[in-house]
């Protein structure tokens, strides 16, 4: 009852005007901010810390606004992944798996549609794990050390691997050309520049932005170029219906809701977030609809249930974000820590005490979540057929377009034309991947992966002076090492016992 009492309050704070004000320009920026690649909702957060000081807003206001720029972006990002095959964030690399499948066979207005309501629900779920058992999952958080998420890091390629694509040593080069770029740049740790070749514009590592942009809005649109120099038409003439119905909602409810229970406990795991959370969520569910209906499923080709599952884990996984943030003070993702700094100029420690001292500001925030969630359900669900209808441009339209976003996106981190060239360059490379049917999704996902298995792998070792059994020493760690390897070798096992099976079932007769 007291935390029914709470949260009634907080959402008494969040629904006073101006924090109801806040939250839907919030909504509003987040979505613009998704929908463009490269921007992302962190640099979007941290240009809005100088204007909410010059504003005078309030830590309640200053947080709601953050917040709702934070899921927001979650929102857009699955507009151009569906629509264009160009994931706005790294989350949104799973969603275009299936979602644009969907939009070139003229169900885009009900890829979009579904896509918003289950990041509604994923959205919802974990917010309300946030307000029954923010304190008990923080601790359980904590269990996950160095080790430990050096065995998530190897589950979760290991799943990618063996379940994303029929063609696992595909997978397999795409994941290690990822954690190949993902270390150029200065070490860190010993300050050694690792495969810059003497160029200064590759010290900092290469941005995120570019490689996404490269991948997959340069080698979509020379796909493109491809096809219309084949003859062939890209447009999509028929662009369907605009909302889904309820039978295709019964059909993927059990996928939503084993996508937001996924997402919801990665994202409390630092540094894990939306990215782990749609990989494991789309492998899983994929795994399941093929073991129980290998028949039925279109997974690659266009299931509403991978579009389901992950759109409710990446959501989910957002929202739970902020368990350990309020709880333990330990911030899930470069946006929470930015707000945690926030927090810090407003003279407030965060921490466990941070629900006792400032009960005003964790359910105004908790109950924002809600308010905000609902906020970009209405937002979206009205505008899906506005965007359906980019499909149907004309190529000559909508090829520069892709072009003049991607340009911005990626020379608005840097500034530099060099980033420009390394795209185009990347964009090209690509082409010839997806030529080869090379998957681009473990590539981009073992980029962002890359760097934090390396630092845990780098804490882990020198926790034991070097010595590797460390890595296996921890029951959670045994556990995800077994599961990695049940993923690997069960599919290459299987045809095998199955051969033994029948053999044996023929002798016995």
């Amino acid at each position: 009852m007291d935390t029914l009492n709470y949260l009634m309050h907080g959402f008494g704070i969040a629904l006073a005007p101006e924090n109801l004000l806040l939250a839907s320009l919030g909504a509003i920026i987040g979505t613009m901010v998704g929908v463009l690649p490269g921007l992302g909702p962190i640099n979007a957060v941290a240009m809005l810390v100088p204007v909410v000081f010059a504003l005078g807003l309030p830590p309640e206001g200053s947080l709601i606004l953050m917040a709702a720029i934070y899921i927001g972006s979650e929102y857009g990002g699955r507009i151009s992944a569906i629509l264009l095959n160009v994931p706005g964030e790294a989350s949104a690399v799973m969603t275009a798996l299936e979602g644009y499948p969907l939009a070139r066979q003229g169900k885009a207005g009900i890829a979009l549609s579904l896509s918003a309501w289950t990041s509604f629900v994923g959205s919802a779920i974990a917010t309300i794990g946030i307000v029954l058992a923010a304190p008990l999952l923080a601790r359980w958080a904590l269990a996950f050390g160095p080790v430990e998420y050096v065995a998530l890091m190897i589950f979760a390629f290991a799943c990618l691997t063996g379940l994303l694509t029929d063609k696992p040593v595909k997978a397999l080069l795409a994941i290690m050309i990822g954690l190949a770029i993902s270390t150029i740049g200065i070490d860190a740790n010993s300050g050694v520049y690792r495969y810059t070749f003497g160029s200064p514009n590759l010290v900092d590592g290469v941005q995120f932005a570019t490689v996404v942009i490269g991948l997959f809005a340069i080698s979509e649109l020379l796909i493109m170029l491809d096809t219309m120099h084949s003859g062939a038409s890209i447009r999509v003439e028929n662009l369907g219906r605009q909302l889904f119905n309820r039978a295709e909602m019964r059909f993927t409810n059990v996928a939503t809701l084993r996508g937001s229970l996924i997402g919801f406990f990665v994202g409390i795991l630092p540094g894990a977030g939306g990215t782990v959370a749609s990989a494991l969520a789309y492998t899983t569910e994929k795994r399941l609809v093929e073991k129980s209906d290998p028949e039925g499923s279109r997974f690659g080709k266009g299931d509403m249930r991978g579009l389901a599952s992950v759109e409710a884990a990446n959501n989910s996984a957002s929202n739970s974000n902020f368990i350990p943030m309020l709880t333990l003070g330990i911030p899930s993702s470069g946006t929470t820590a930015i707000m945690l700094g926030v927090l810090t100029l407003y003279n407030i420690t965060p921490g466990p005490a941070l629900f006792r001292s400032q009960p005003d500001l964790v359910w105004g925030l908790i109950a924002s979540l809600f308010v905000g969630n609902i906020i970009l359900l209405a937002i979206n669900i009205p505008l899906v057929g506005l965007f359906a209808r980019m499909l149907s441009v004309p190529a000559w339209v909508l090829v520069p377009f892709i072009v003049v976003v991607s340009t911005i996106g990626v020379y608005s981190g840097k500034s530099t034309t060099f980033d420009l060239v390394l795209m185009v360059a990347l964009g090209v490379g690509a082409y010839f991947l997806r030529s080869a049917g090379v998957p681009m999704a473990p590539l981009i996902l073992g980029l962002v992966l890359g760097k934090i298995l390396e630092q845990s792998l780098r804490r882990a070792l020198s926790l034991s002076a070097g010595d590797i059994a460390i890595l296996w020493s921890s029951p959670i760690s045994i556990t995800l090492w077994a599961m990695a390897a049940a993923v690997l070798l069960v599919p290459l096992l299987l045809p095998t016992f199955r051969g033994w099976r029948h053999k044996a079932i023929v002798e016995s007769e």
